[in-house]
């Protein structure tokens, strides 16, 4: 959507995206041997294949919105590149790096569990480690076997789905009933420029700002105004509410003018039920209660909530701008009281790696043993069945991983089907 007055794209506020990410698989190894002039036994040369690129998120301070990720869904590293001969490894895979706005949390989409809380500038998390590179034929050689001629194939990676979920860090964040002039305090207390109107629903997206009192400065959020079922997903709190999770102080503007025929007592109570449904922890955020329009408002009427009322209350009028040192006054005492904004406390969560030991063993409808599992996939891609040599490594591995065991107590006999994957061999012991 375009400004009319500037031309400039306004981007749409996201504070919410799932997306799906994917470390780059590891290159393949090289089977090759060394040849040259009057060099007719060369040995192998294979080299390794390069590792896949991980998956960073980082948080970055210049950002404030996940919009760069509404319509992309799936972020891949780089694969590593196959090695050659020569010993050549193949080429690392780059790291793939998705800045996010500092406060993102990171979740797994099917546990839930946070893989990590991007609090600071510049923080970051490994999300997804590259899959690593196949060995070349190289390094198979042996002294029993001198001319392996198979190499081993790079480790795939998984995708996974990610959550990105934007809380707002803030010092103070502006809670209220929709139209009460949060927005309209915002911008003669900061710098910030927020959308103003006298309708309801005037903000679509929380505001930030910067106040300063002499050598003192903090940060205000506009949270979009709380009606009442807002925590069970009416009006556009549900959406917004998790920005005020990370304030250490609410100032809870009402408009006591009752202009619209509302009831300022009956507002103060209902944005504080849905906060304290929302979150019982908010309970315990400290909260300046800044009696708005006071200007055009009743003297009864504010007499008549400080009566009803206990806590702190500043009369104010975000329009003439009176009674505003004393709030500007009365958040920094309180913010110089309490101690700073601080991460979640949370136990990191990390995709689990695959048992690389682990392998199954099961009966296909047609009678023949299918062999599954981390470790007969880690073993597949290193042999070559037609190999001799390979075949002979693959036999051993098999004897050494419990896997010829597991298939003799499966009742396998002479001349059975067994199946890896998509190739098919007669057992024989």
């Amino acid at each position: 959507m375009r400004n009319g007055k500037s031309g400039r794209v306004n981007k749409m506020f996201i504070d919410r995206a799932k997306i799906y990410i994917k470390a780059g698989n590891g290159g393949d190894g090289c089977t090759s041997f060394y040849t040259e002039k009057y060099v007719p036994n060369g040995g192998p040369d294979g080299g390794d294949g390069g590792d896949g690129g991980s998956v960073i998120i980082t948080a970055s301070g210049s950002l404030a919105s996940l919009s760069e990720y509404r319509f992309g869904k799936h972020y891949r590293a780089e694969s590593g590149g196959a090695g050659s001969g020569k010993n050549r490894h193949g080429k690392r895979g780059a790291d793939l790096v998705l800045r996010v706005p500092r406060g993102t949390v990171v979740r797994d989409e099917e546990s839930g569990n946070i893989l990590a809380d991007l609090f600071y500038d510049g923080d970051s998390v490994t999300a997804l480690i590259g899959g690593k590179g196949g060995k070349g034929n190289a390094r198979f050689k042996s002294s029993r076997r001198q001319a392996p001629g198979f190499s081993q194939k790079g480790e795939p990676t998984k995708e996974h789905a990610v959550i990105l979920e934007l809380k707002t860090i803030a010092d103070v964040g502006l809670v209220g009933f929709p139209n009460a002039g949060k927005s309209t305090l915002l911008s003669v207390l900061t710098r910030a420029n927020p959308k103003i109107a006298n309708y309801p629903f005037t903000t679509l997206s929380p505001n930030l700002g910067v106040c300063a009192k002499d050598d003192f400065s903090f940060t205000i959020a506009d949270i979009p105004g709380l009606i009442e079922g807002a925590s069970d997903g009416a009006g556009l709190g549900h959406k917004f509410l998790r920005h005020v999770e990370r304030t250490r102080l609410f100032v809870h503007v009402v408009d006591v003018s009752a202009a619209d025929g509302r009831n300022p007592i009956d507002d103060y109570n209902t944005v504080n039920a849905e906060l304290y449904k929302y979150n019982a922890e908010l309970k315990d955020v400290p909260q300046i209660i800044a009696l708005n329009k006071c200007d055009s408002a009743p003297r009864e009427s504010v007499e008549a909530f400080k009566t009803a009322v206990k806590g702190e209350i500043c009369e104010i009028s975000a329009i003439t701008h009176g009674g505003l040192d004393a709030l500007i006054t009365a958040i920094a005492r309180t913010l110089e009281a309490l101690p700073p904004s601080a991460p979640l406390e949370y136990e990191p969560y990390k995709f689990p790696d695959a048992d690389p030991d682990a392998f199954t063993v099961t009966r296909a409808d047609d009678g023949a043993f299918v062999l599954g599992g981390e470790f007969i996939e880690r073993l597949a891609r290193t042999v070559v069945l037609e190999d001799r040599d390979s075949f002979a490594y693959f036999q051993k591995r098999l004897d050494d991983g419990g896997v010829t065991k597991a298939l003799k107590r499966a009742g396998i006999k002479n001349g059975d089907t067994v199946r890896i994957l998509d190739t098919e061999f007669d057992y024989e012991c």
